[in-house]
This record gives C-alpha cells, sequence and structure tokens, in this order.
C-alpha cells in the first residue's frame, strides 16, 4: 500500500520596484472543493523576508489551490512614490492598480508548490519556483 503525502505550498513576494522583499502582504490560500467552490484554508501575511511561512498542508484530495495577495494595502502604504522611481512616470494613478493578485494552480499529491510573486506598483508575474 503506497502512503500519499498531501501537496504543500509556500510562497513569497519580491517588489521589484524596491528591489526588496514585500512585508506586510496579506495572503489567504483557499482550496477548490469537491463541491466546486473555493474553501478557506490558510491566512498569512509575508514577514521581512517577504514570506509567507507556514502554510499548512492541503487537505486529501485537493486538486487546486488559490493564492490570493492583498497587493493593494501594501502598495498603498508604501511611502516611495512613483516620481522617486528612476523610470516611473510623472503621473501615477491614485491607489493601486492591481488591488489584489489572485493565482488559482493544480496541485497533486506529494508535490510542492512554491509560488513567488515578483510585484511592482504596475504590474506583476508568478512562476513555480523550487
Amino acid at each position: 500500500m503506497t502512503v500519499r503525502t498531501p501537496a504543500s505550498v509556500s510562497t513569497h513576494v519580491l517588489d521589484t520596484s524596491a528591489g526588496r522583499p514585500a512585508e506586510g502582504v496579506a495572503v489567504e490560500v483557499s482550496v477548490r472543493g469537491t463541491d466546486g467552490g473555493w474553501h478557506g484554508h490558510a491566512r498569512g501575511v509575508t514577514d521581512a523576508d517577504g514570506r509567507c511561512k507556514d502554510i499548512p498542508a492541503l487537505p486529501e484530495g485537493t486538486s487546486q489551490a488559490r493564492l490570493v495577495f492583498d497587493t493593494g494595502a501594501y502598495l498603498n502604504a508604501r511611502t516611495t512614490t512613483a516620481e522617486e522611481q528612476q523610470d516611473a512616470p510623472r503621473a501615477r494613478d491614485s491607489g493601486a492598480f492591481f488591488p489584489e493578485v489572485t493565482i488559482t494552480f493544480v496541485v497533486a499529491p506529494g508535490e510542492h508548490y512554491h509560488v513567488p510573486l515578483l510585484l511592482n506598483p504596475f504590474g506583476y508575474s508568478v512562476y513555480r519556483g523550487s
């Protein structure tokens, strides 16, 4: 009999406009249930290294997971303005252009999924890390 370990998830956020980790970004982890709906699994906030630690293993049978990053609160709280950044536009929209970033991905039992978010005031990218 083969024992199947659950999938696990980790993440971190890097502020590419500042060239450093994004501390204080709220992250919510949800899983898609057998009913097709999303169910909250864990919540956390990135630390000084931009990492959201201690996300518990996903429930057995999870096939999709979702990370929701509260990027608006983080970006609106930053003290660096667009005008202070080297190649930033002179006229910045009020507030964060992306108030949240939602990433949905497929998971398989026994796999670890590291999903970093690279963030700046006007764009973002994600990838499956290691």
